[in-house]
C-alpha cells in the first residue's frame, strides 16, 4: 500500500494546476488577493509588495502589472504614487463590492431567507451584445433567468447589483432594466417556488463544483489536521489560502444562496463551507506571519490591519449545518 501523501505534496500538486492556467486566471486570483488580505490591511499595497507575494504562483512582474492596470481601468483599483513607487488602493466602489463579497464568503452560514424575490426585469429593447453581457454578469452574481426577460435572486441587494452592472460597463443597460422585490404567494394552481428554482438554475453544475472543491482539499485538510503543530510554513500557508479562497470565492459569488427548503438533500455547499472555514482557520496564523513579514506599503511601511471589519468565518453552532 502507498504511504499517505504529504500535506505539501497536496499543495504543489494544486500550485502546478495553478500555473498552468495562471494567464487565465490572473486577474480573478488578483481579486482575490485583494479581498482575503489586502482589504482587512487598509485595503491598499505596494505593486512592488504585490509582484513578492504571488511569484512562488508563477505570476511574473510583466503578468501582475498587466492584469494590475486592467483592474485600474475597470474601476476596482486606483494608483496612488508614492515617489517612484506606487500603491494600488480599492475605489469606493470596489471596496464596497469586495465589502459586499466578504460577507458571503466568510459568513458562518447561508442567511435565512425572507421568502421574498429580487427581480430584474428586461422592460426595454436591449442589443444582443449588451444582452448577452448582462446575462453572463448577473449569473455570476447568483441570478437565474426564467423566460428571457426576467432575472430572479432570493436575497441579493439591488442597489448594489445596479452600481456593479455599472461599473462592469453596463450603464447604457440600465435604462432598460426594473429592479423589483416580490413577496411570495402560496398557491396550488401557481408553479411553486421548487419549480421557479429548476428552470432558473442549474443547481446540477454547482453541486458538481461544490462536490470537485471537497474532493480536492479534503485531503489536504486531512493532511493538516495531521501535521505536527509548530510545522507549517508560513509561505505555503499563504499560497493554500488564497487558492482555498479563490477556488471558494468563484463558486459561491455564483450561488444563488437559495433558502435550505429549496435545496436539494444533501447539498455538498453545506460541506464545502465548513470544509473552507476549517482549513482557512488552520492556516490564518502561519499565512498572517508570511503578510507580516512581506505585505508592504510604497514607503516600504506595513499597514495598519483594519479592526472595523467582521471577522472572518465566526463561531456558529453547527447542528443544522
Amino acid at each position: 500500500m502507498n504511504p499517505p501523501r504529504r500535506a505539501t505534496d497536496l499543495l504543489a500538486d494544486r500550485i502546478d494546476v495553478f500555473r498552468q492556467l495562471r494567464r487565465v486566471q490572473a486577474a480573478s486570483l488578483i481579486m482575490t488577493v485583494f479581498g482575503d488580505t489586502v482589504l482587512p490591511r487598509g485595503g491598499c499595497i505596494w505593486l512592488g509588495s504585490l509582484i513578492r507575494l504571488l511569484e512562488p504562483l508563477d505570476l511574473n512582474e510583466r503578468l501582475v502589472r498587466t492584469s494590475v492596470f486592467r483592474l485600474v481601468k475597470e474601476a476596482w483599483l486606483a494608483a496612488e504614487t508614492v515617489g517612484r513607487r506606487s500603491n494600488y488602493v480599492l475605489t469606493p466602489s470596489g471596496r464596497r463590492q469586495f465589502e459586499e463579497a466578504s460577507s458571503h464568503i466568510y459568513a458562518s452560514r447561508s442567511p435565512l431567507w425572507d421568502r421574498r424575490w429580487r427581480l430584474i426585469l428586461v422592460a426595454g429593447e436591449l442589443d444582443v451584445k449588451l444582452r448577452d453581457q448582462l446575462r453572463r454578469t448577473l449569473s455570476w452574481k447568483g441570478f437565474g433567468l426564467v423566460g428571457g426577460n426576467c432575472f430572479i435572486h432570493p436575497g441579493a441587494n439591488l442597489a448594489d447589483v445596479l452600481d456593479t452592472l455599472a461599473v462592469d460597463g453596463l450603464s447604457d443597460a440600465l435604462p432598460a432594466l426594473k429592479p423589483l422585490v416580490a413577496a411570495d404567494f402560496h398557491s396550488s394552481l401557481a408553479a411553486s417556488d421548487a419549480d421557479l428554482v429548476a428552470r432558473a438554475w442549474d443547481l446540477d453544475g454547482l453541486s458538481d463544483g461544490y462536490a470537485g472543491f471537497c474532493k480536492l482539499y479534503q485531503p489536504i485538510l486531512d493532511q493538516v489536521r495531521m501535521a505536527p503543530p509548530g510545522e507549517q510554513d508560513d509561505e505555503r500557508a499563504f499560497l493554500l489560502r488564497i487558492l482555498l479562497i479563490h477556488d471558494y470565492r468563484r463558486l459561491l459569488l455564483r450561488d444563488p444562496e437559495l433558502p435550505e427548503v429549496l435545496l436539494p438533500a444533501a447539498w455538498p455547499g453545506h460541506h464545502a463551507r465548513l470544509l473552507c472555514k476549517e482549513l482557512y482557520r488552520r492556516l490564518e496564523s502561519a499565512s498572517n506571519r508570511h503578510l507580516d513579514q512581506h505585505f508592504r506599503l510604497a514607503d516600504d511601511t506595513a499597514p495598519a490591519k483594519d479592526a472595523g471589519l467582521p471577522p472572518r468565518f465566526p463561531e456558529f453552532d453547527p447542528i443544522g449545518e
